[in-house]
């Protein structure tokens, strides 16, 4: 079956575009649609349909940029099911953030009983970003660790989660995908240094 893109989508990359202007990639100067890009290419060669692809350029968009507002107007211009896909995509839409740990055991709960659209964005979501951590990882090593909350250990512990919960939940080639990058990750990370 072949997807069809509308003005919808057209209006949502236009959309996510000016709401993230101003962020860029953790720890670099990657301007942010790319990762919105990226995740919504994968969403696509997953199967998803033109909601699915809406909600992951529109993913992050609650949790990073006002919250529910921000929820308002996605439901207004794009509609209930992909308000809430990004619900469902969004761990935390309150300033300051609940503490790191509980927000991130919370999402990996929340995803075992989430939607397949939900499951979708978010395991897009969550490849794309260990694809950018291995890939940062080779050419920065453990000086990394250090743009993430969570640090080394609290980052590995949570992709392996959330790899592990996905699968159990429904193993699709994209989550096979996600499980090779994490475990190539934990291999790298946790490898022994030469004397």
């Amino acid at each position: 079956m072949t997807v069809t893109l509308s003005a919808r989508f057209d209006e949502a990359l236009g959309y996510a575009r000016r709401l993230h202007a101003a962020q860029v990639c953790k720890g670099t100067a990657i301007p942010y649609i790319a990762h919105l890009l990226a995740v919504t290419a994968i969403v696509l060669e997953h199967g998803g349909e033109e909601d699915e692809a809406i909600a992951a350029l529109l993913h992050d968009a609650v949790e990073d940029q006002g919250g529910s507002a921000t929820r308002t107007e996605i439901r207004r211009r794009f509609g209930e099911h992909v308000a809430a896909i990004v619900d469902g995509c969004t761990d935390a839409e309150t300033i300051p953030k609940p503490p790191w740990r509980a927000r991130k055991e919370a999402y990996v709960a929340h995803i075992a009983h989430a939607s397949p659209s939900v499951r979708l964005v978010s395991g897009a979501d969550k490849l794309h970003n260990a694809r950018a951590i291995l890939a940062d990882y080779r050419q920065h090593g453990d000086e990394l660790w250090a743009r993430f909350t969570g640090g080394r250990d609290g980052t590995l512990w949570y992709y392996r989660a959330l790899a592990d919960t996905f699968r159990v939940v429904g193993p699709t080639p994209l989550i096979e995908e996600l499980e090779r990058t994490v475990r190539e990750l934990e291999q790298l990370a946790t490898k022994p240094e030469a004397d």
